[in-house]
């Protein structure tokens, strides 16, 4: 099996294999650059003034998000390894299996999601509703779902030529956007006496923003392992987790608290930049799609123990399709608040065990002893989902910490409870 052309799904991503800040930084832009974040955008800006609250739920989240990002990419820099093979020193060998189930579902759900998104909106911009023409809409769905893995296919190589053309494009329509939003709103609106129409709390709207990536964030070492130091992979992670994803988040929350329309498709026709939304929801999605197929097939890989990346990115993407037919398009903010608050916490184990627990190094994977679970890091994850669903302040902030926190204090114990049994042998 040639390990190079599959993009080392089983093993560290050796150094002559590394790519450059550049390199690494477009590929993540191009990840974070996602419809889905405009819209959430959308529901946030219709919620809060302008300022203060807006600017602070936005900068609060997104600094967060890439805060968390850039620690779990420093790690996977380091390691070489992604987040799947992670998760076995974190979780244990068999107990890893509960990680890749949700991280695996999540990234299938975002493909759905993009899948029928794509086909829907364009049929709206072309002036046809995707309910009464079901059949098309279907058959748009079928033909995106296969098209925008054919990248992820490639592997890492195919996602950095796509993302070198789509990105500085996709920039210059945001800032074209915000501009003309900016303009109406001192027109018609006031500027910052913009008033909100809807009731939203500022602790699940920081949690939308940072539920709107936590799921690809907690894999971008599936990315950060290529990078060429740690440092390179700190810099890629905030460049596009804080900067990028704030980008859209702003667009977003901009665009609706202007127009008070949170749907980002309906705000560019009002700004009369219809043909140019056709080509950004194309190149955004698109971006977005492959990365997120190309996480699914990483996880993929490491479940079933195949080196068939390729294969697993086909079978990812039929899976992806189908939950596009069922709409999963539907369910876009109850499915952000649910990533929001129980994937963080699987970050969380990971930074637990690599820097406090080894303390910053990993033996190779392929000579590693691993148990089949670790039981400290299940407990982790437990407690941090529960601490994040039930608990006060921002869910995904409190999972993490309650996570970490879990981990230590049951690890520590685990230890203390198997030294008098070691001595007395």
């Amino acid at each position: 099996m040639d390990q190079e052309s599959q993009d080392y799904p089983l093993s560290e991503v050796p150094q002559a294999a590394r790519k450059s800040l550049g390199s690494l930084a477009v590929v993540l832009l191009g990840f974070t650059f996602f419809t889905a974040t405009m819209f959430a955008g959308g529901q946030i800006g219709v919620a809060f003034p302008l300022w203060p609250d807006l600017a602070a739920i936005i900068i609060t989240g997104n600094l967060l998000l890439g805060a968390y990002v850039a620690v779990l990419g420093m790690i996977g820099a380091r390691t070489g390894l992604n987040t799947a093979l992670l998760s076995r020193f974190s979780f244990g060998r068999i107990g890893a299996r509960l990680p890749d189930l949700v991280l695996g579902f999540t990234q299938i759900g975002w493909y759905g999601w993009g899948t029928a998104t794509m086909a829907v909106v364009l049929l709206r911009l072309i002036g046809l509703d995707a309910e009464t023409h079901s059949t098309l809409a279907y058959a748009l769905m079928i033909v995106f779902g296969f098209a925008f893995c054919w990248t992820a296919y490639i592997g890492y190589r195919g996602l950095e030529v796509l993302s070198v053309v789509s990105v500085p494009l996709m920039i210059l329509l945001l800032a074209v956007s915000l501009w003309i939003a900016i303009g109406d709103g001192g027109e018609g609106a006031g500027g910052a006496g913009i008033q909100p129409g809807d009731a939203l709390g500022i602790g699940t709207a920081i949690t939308l923003v940072f539920g709107t990536f936590v799921s690809g964030g907690t894999q971008a070492t599936n990315w950060t392992r290529f990078a060429a130091s740690p440092r390179h992979a700190v810099w890629a992670s905030l460049v596009a987790f804080f900067i990028g994803n704030g980008l859209m988040i702003t667009a977003g929350a901009v665009g609706a608290l202007v127009y008070q329309q949170p749907d980002i498709v309906d705000v560019l026709v009002i700004q009369g930049l219809t043909v140019l939304g056709i080509l950004m929801l194309f190149l955004n999605l698109w971006t977005t799609q492959d990365n997120t197929i190309y996480n699914f097939s990483a996880v993929g890989c490491t479940g079933f123990a195949t080196g068939k990346r390729r294969l697993v990115t086909i079978i990812g993407a039929v899976i992806g399709t189908v939950l596009a037919l069922l709409r999963i398009d539907l369910y876009l903010i109850p499915f952000l608040l649910l990533l929001g608050t129980f994937i963080p916490p699987i970050g969380g184990v990971i930074m637990a065990d690599y820097l406090i627990k080894r303390r910053g190094s990993y033996p190779p994977i392929a000579s590693a002893e691993l148990p089949d679970f670790n039981r400290a890091g299940l407990a982790g994850y437990v407690v941090g989902c529960l601490a994040a669903y039930f608990g006060p302040g921002i869910p995904p902030l409190v999972g993490i910490v309650a996570a970490v926190l879990a981990y230590v204090m049951t690890d520590r114990l685990l230890s203390r409870q198997e030294r008098p049994a070691a001595g007395s042998r």
